[in-house]
């Protein structure tokens, strides 16, 4: 019999840490305040930070964005191309708790495995998602 464990990678809180600070760099040169979110595989928040000023309901907007997009492995502006014209989705799959269905929150991948989930809030769907590529691209992930 096999061993009844796995090994699995994980996102470090170092590399978590920095590609939030690099979100809030890119939002900067957009001139946008943002929140930034990167949590682990399971979904656990592993860093967060927010700008000065950026809007107070983003921070959870940000946390879920992460989520969604370390759960379900593709970034969140998909959702809406997914659920197409399935009304009985597009009326019920956007009041799951925590599923964001619009852009801005990003897999992180090392190696092909999912390791985490980078969430960015407070600009355009468009903006929001080139700040968690550059979040991403800090760490060697994009």
């Amino acid at each position: 019999m096999s061993t009844p464990t796995t090994t699995q990678q994980h996102l470090n809180d170092e590399a978590a840490a920095a590609a939030c600070a690099a979100a809030i760099a890119h939002a900067r040169t957009l001139g946008i305040r943002v929140n930034v979110a990167v949590c682990d595989a399971s979904g656990v928040l592993l860093a967060f930070r927010r700008m000065h000023g950026a809007f107070l309901h983003s921070i959870d907007i940000a946390i879920d964005k992460a989520y969604t997009a370390a759960s379900f492995g593709f970034p969140t502006r998909q959702w809406m191309d997914l659920i197409g014209t399935d009304e009985a989705l597009r009326a019920g799959l956007p009041l799951r708790p925590r599923l964001v269905v619009f852009g801005g929150g990003l897999p992180v991948r090392a190696s092909g495995a999912l390791v985490g989930g980078i969430g960015v809030s407070g600009g355009s769907a468009e903006q929001d998602e080139a700040c968690a590529q550059a979040g991403l691209a800090a760490i060697g992930l994009a």
